[in-house]
């Protein structure tokens, strides 16, 4: 099976322009759009600049919690292909991909069993579930065995604190999609030598399976 990869956090155009222009390009990329927190969060005015880049063959996907209907609107002109909410309930994510006509990917932050179960609430709603910590922002991870048993006809992806020094092929077992961030960074910013590794593991990974 093709393990695909989400690069997530991406806030600069050169970290951007890599990313897209890379032979072997992820197959998402993911941007955080209203969560101040974080120190990968892209304010509005720098998200249009970014997103004028040509995606290519990759998938931009706007990360979001809990969004309102003002930051909703706000991106609903910008050239996203998946929405990744959330702290949403079924009916906000239903009313979301309605209105908007996004691809949706659930996120559910993990740590105990009971967690993992909510995913059943989401699998009519959901293209992607994203099995993720508790962490946010802290690149956490978790117990990842936790989800070797969720059966979904979709995709599932997954991420927590994700290190390219990983043994990335136990992650096939468990996911379609793993979404990495922290993992491929220095000092809090994205390292242009970290993504290559990633990249070219992701390759040989897949080429091998």
């Amino acid at each position: 099976m093709t393990l695909k990869s989400k690069i997530c956090g991406v806030s600069d155009s050169r970290t951007l322009n890599f990313l897209i222009n890379h032979i072997y390009s992820p197959e998402l990329i993911g941007f955080i759009v209203n969560y101040p927190k974080s120190k990968r969060f892209v304010k509005k005015d720098k998200l249009q600049e970014l997103l004028r880049i040509d995606k290519k063959k990759s998938f931009y996907v706007a990360v979001l919690i809990d969004p309102n209907n003002d930051t909703l609107e706000d991106i609903k002109e910008l050239p996203f292909d998946y929405y990744q909410l959330y702290n949403c309930s079924v009916y906000k994510v239903n009313k979301i991909k309605e209105k908007y006509k996004k691809k949706i990917i659930v996120a559910l932050t993990i740590e105990n069993e009971k967690d993992v179960k909510k995913y059943e609430l989401y699998k009519d709603v959901a293209d992607i579930l994203l099995f993720d910590s508790k962490g946010y922002e802290k690149s956490m991870s978790f117990n990842y065995s936790l989800i070797k048993d969720v059966r979904f006809d979709k995709e599932i992806m997954l991420a927590g604190n994700i290190q390219i020094n990983d043994n990335l092929e136990k992650f096939t077992e468990l996911a379609d999609i793993i979404d990495i961030s922290g993992g491929l960074e220095t000092s809090g910013s994205k390292d242009i030598s970290k993504i290559e590794i990633f990249l070219n593991k992701m390759k040989s990974l897949n080429n091998e399976t």
